[in-house]
């Protein structure tokens, strides 16, 4: 068994909508069959009992090693606690060779588990041991080190309830929400409204009690000292017992509390002042360690902090018991688990020495020791939730603590002896107040209940009802799909948006361009939807893109499909067929919103047979209203666009929309026949949107098809009397429709220039001019700048062969460099001709087209 390629599909794909790993996988011909290896099967879940199915229900063909290697990489996820569910082999037009798609939650997970799955079939098929516990602990680790951590992980989770998009910006917990000018971004439990300056305020413990206690929060007395001498003294002057912790610290680190001797004094700032150069000293105030949990301007969630504890036996030391509660699954080092292990450090075995302890001591049976006196989740401690017990007074004072500091998310720390009344009638107080706290003793309390305070954060960020979503409009087809996604974005900014939009020719913001080369895939998108200036995005999608890497968003608003057509780099990635082609620009239409729409081309039956696939609404365009479709369509009352002689028309039931041809410059009067079917797939879009008929209108009148605006795109120039028309079409099915266009231009004579892309296939390059020889008298063939993989000659031999029967053509000329070739044509050219340059490098091309032009 040989995996020769291996993709991560971070999208929407050919195969689901799930995140998945997908690889290339060639067996033998005894593999191809596992039935036929003796023993194997038996070995392989000998050595991975829970594999589950080798072969899908419904499917009678062979099992083959690609069948297993899909069932262990699924198993093995799943067995480690990944929640992953979808997996599929499917055999290619290669004998022997299968496509292994197996759904990920975490990309990394995904990898291992597929490397070790390679492993375990190989163990079973060469009788070899397979050390499964270690996979399963390999794969848990490296899960818990990248998936999000709990409180980051709860706000996803109810981003996602919320059907606001997501996506991690780095392997950390920072966050952004929403899409382009919508977005909002969060790092654990700080948001894009979190004021630096309030988090500044909550780090300076002296700062925050001087605030605090100008808004009549109770606070403990106490002040900052800089030497183990002045702590001594400050803490004679407030009255032991007192508190040290450092003035900037966080998660507790360097906190010792209940601090009477100067012995004790000295261990306590000798630990604090390792985290802080400056050191405060405070009364201790006795009672429960309670943390409050605020929200924008409401309590959401508080819970009872006790300091981490073993219990003893009358058996095992100290040590061994902290060792056994670590031991605890739940105990993790960090964030990731509900609990975190007991530390036990230099501040454990100085709170031991005060109970009379050391590390090696057996303590009775039933004796409660305390390892730690302040009560951090981060360093053992347990939660025990009392939202429902705060009294209205007390969380009032936690919620005025948090708006004096000035933070939208805020952990209070208070001291008291219950939260059942107010804080002055029990000498309690607020002692810290936290920035970015910790979520997890709310969501998964030791005791009592969890509180949805994931929900609480997303609630305040974005208001009820909002998704955080721009439009989102994503073309798909053979031809026409960079003039479409160019239309529409000129259609929409007339309303004033700021649109970002990506094709083949760069990635463009507000009309910028910020990126260039072809920019038509996944990554692309992904820009345009980070970028925070974008209020709707157009995004051109190729092929390529969606099986490389799969969609650049979950889902959009309108998904167009302009035409299914030959010669779209078939045989390619295992599309070797229209139907292959089809189900591949189908993706965008599966992937609509439940309330969006898919604007379909109805002449065109690989296309229509999408609606069946689409989640929400169709618009069915063609030129022909009378066509099936069309008149079932708007009969049933749905929206449909066609061509009414010299208008284009949007109708539903007896509503239509009505748009001159003769106001529409890129159709010529309604002359060039592709460009109707571009502009009305471009009107279903942005009807889908509901913009208004008076911007479409304007915006139609004012899109010119020229080098500026669409590059590349029939664009026409008059040279010498003659007429040059630069495309950047490159298969039959463009070329078909550019010599309908060009037949309906006036010409004495007609001349085309054109080579060929590498990547097609033979029949395609020789298909292309077996057109053109039909339809014009000239033909120039150049060799293209990039072979992509052909040897020299190869392509202009394969044009010639097009050209053996041309009923046309009479005259042939072979140049190499399309610069040159140009020039060629242009030298024959007489008043009243017609040249179709067939460009490949559209902006250098366009440049010398327009120099010549330029020169006269």
């Amino acid at each position: 068994m040989d995996v020769s390629r291996i993709r991560v599909l971070r999208g929407p794909n050919l195969w689901s909508r799930h995140t998945a790993i997908e690889a290339i996988v060639s067996c033998t011909e005894a593999e191809r069959a596992i039935e036929g290896i003796a023993g194997f099967e038996v070995r392989l879940r000998a050595r991975f009992p829970h594999i589950g199915f080798l072969q899908p229900a419904g499917e009678a063909k062979a099992v083959s090693m690609a069948h297993a290697l899909e069932a262990a990489t699924l198993g093995l996820q799943s067995q480690a606690g990944c929640p992953v569910t979808f997996s599929r082999t499917v055999p290619t037009v290669e004998t022997g060779v299968y496509q292994v798609i197996v759904e990920y939650s975490e990309e990394a997970v995904g990898r291992l588990a597929f490397e070790l799955a390679r492993e375990l079939c190989l163990a079973a098929a060469e009788d070899k041991p397979f050390d499964l516990a270690d996979a399963l602990a390999r794969l848990r680790e490296l899960d818990e080190d990248v998936r999000l951590g709990p409180s980051t992980g709860s706000i996803v989770t109810a981003a996602l309830k919320r059907g606001i998009p997501f996506r991690r910006l780095t392997d950390g917990s920072m966050v952004q929400f929403g899409w382009g000018s919508r977005q909002k971004r969060i790092q654990a439990a700080e948001t894009s409204d979190t004021s630096a300056i309030a988090e500044s305020i909550a780090q300076d413990k002296e700062l925050t009690k001087m605030l605090l206690h100008a808004a009549g929060v109770p606070v403990p007395n106490g002040r900052v000292v800089e030497t183990v001498e002045d702590a001594w003294a400050a803490a004679q002057e407030i009255g032991a017992p007192v508190v040290i912790k450092p003035r900037d610290g966080n998660q507790g680190k360097g906190v010792a509390v209940n601090i009477s001797t100067q012995a004790q004094v000295t261990a306590a700032f000798n630990a604090a002042v390792k985290i802080s150069d400056e050191i405060i000293v405070e009364r201790y105030m006795p009672g429960h360690d309670y943390r409050l949990l605020v929200i924008g301007k409401h309590l959401v969630a508080a819970a009872r902090r006790d300091p981490p504890q073993v219990i003893g036996d009358g058996v095992h030391t100290i040590r061994q018991l902290v060792d056994k509660v670590n031991s605890d699954p739940l105990r993790g080092e960090g964030h990731a688990t509900s609990l975190t292990k007991i530390r036990f450090d230099d501040i454990a075995l100085a709170t031991l020495t005060k109970q009379n302890y050391d590390a090696e001591s057996i303590p009775p049976q039933g004796a409660r020791i305390v390892l730690r006196n302040n009560a951090n989740l981060s360093t053992g401690g347990t939660a025990t939730d009392v939202t429902d017990d705060v009294h209205p007074e007390l969380a009032a004072r936690a919620i005025a603590a948090a708006q004096m500091v000035g933070l939208d998310i805020c952990g209070v720390d208070i001291v008291c002896n219950s939260v059942h009344k107010p804080l002055e009638e029990q000498e309690g107080g607020v002692v810290e107040v936290n920035a970015a706290p910790g979520l997890r003793m709310h969501l998964t309390p030791s005791y009592g209940k969890g509180r949805a305070v994931g929900d609480a954060i997303i609630s305040t960020m974005f208001a009820d009802g909002d998704d955080a979503r721009i439009p989102v409009v994503a073309v798909a087809g053979t031809n026409g799909k960079t003039t479409t996604v160019r239309l529409i974005t000129h259609l929409l900014a007339q309303k004033g948006l700021r649109v970002g939009m990506t094709n083949t020719d760069g990635v463009y913001i507000d009309k910028q361009r910020i990126d260039t080369g072809d920019c038509s895939g996944p990554r692309s998108a992904r820009n345009v939807l980070f970028h925070p200036d974008v209020d709707a995005a157009v995004l051109e999608t190729a092929r390529g893109g969606v099986l490389r890497e799969g969609l650049g968003f979950d889902r959009c608003n309108v998904a167009v499909v302009t035409n299914i057509g030959m010669g779209d780099h078939l045989g390619l990635s295992y599309i070797s067929t229209v139907e292959d082609l089809a189900v591949v620009k189908r993706v965008i239409v599966e992937n609509v919103a439940p309330t969006g729409y898919a604007v379909l081309n109805a002449a065109d039956p690989m296309v229509s047979s999408m609606a069946q696939s689409c989640p929400g609404a169709i618009i069915f365009f063609a030129l022909d209203p009378q066509h099936p479709i069309m008149a079932t369509q708007r009969a049933q009352g749905h929206r449909v666009v066609f061509r009414d002689g010299n208008d284009i028309v949007a109708a539903q039931g007896d509503q239509e929309y009505r748009l001159a041809l003769g106001n529409i410059p890129l159709t010529r009067g309604g002359t060039i026949g592709f460009q109707v079917e571009n502009t009305m797939a471009s009107v279903a879009a942005v009807w889908a949107l509901n913009l208004d008929w008076e911007i479409v209108r304007a915006g139609l009148r004012t899109f010119i098809s020229d080098v500026g605006t669409a590059p590349g795109r029939f664009n026409m120039f008059d040279y010498r009397g003659a007429t040059l028309i630069a495309d950047y079409g490159h298969n039959p099915d463009a070329i078909n429709a550019l010599v309908k266009a060009v037949e309906s231009i006036p010409a004495k004579r007609r001349s085309v220039v054109i080579s060929g892309a590498g990547d097609r296939r033979d029949i395609d390059i020789r298909q292309q001019t077996e057109i053109l020889g039909d339809a014009f008298d000239e033909v120039v063939l150049y060799q293209d700048q990039c072979q992509r993989g052909r040897a020299d000659g190869e392509v202009l031999a394969l044009l010639r062969q097009g050209l053996v029967n041309a009923r046309r053509t009479t005259e042939t000329k072979e140049v190499f460099g399309e610069f040159l070739a140009i020039d060629t044509a242009l030298a024959s050219l007489k008043e009243g001709d017609l040249c179709l340059i067939l460009i490949d490098q559209i902006e250098e091309a366009l440049e010398h087209i327009a120099k010549r032009v330029a020169e006269g």
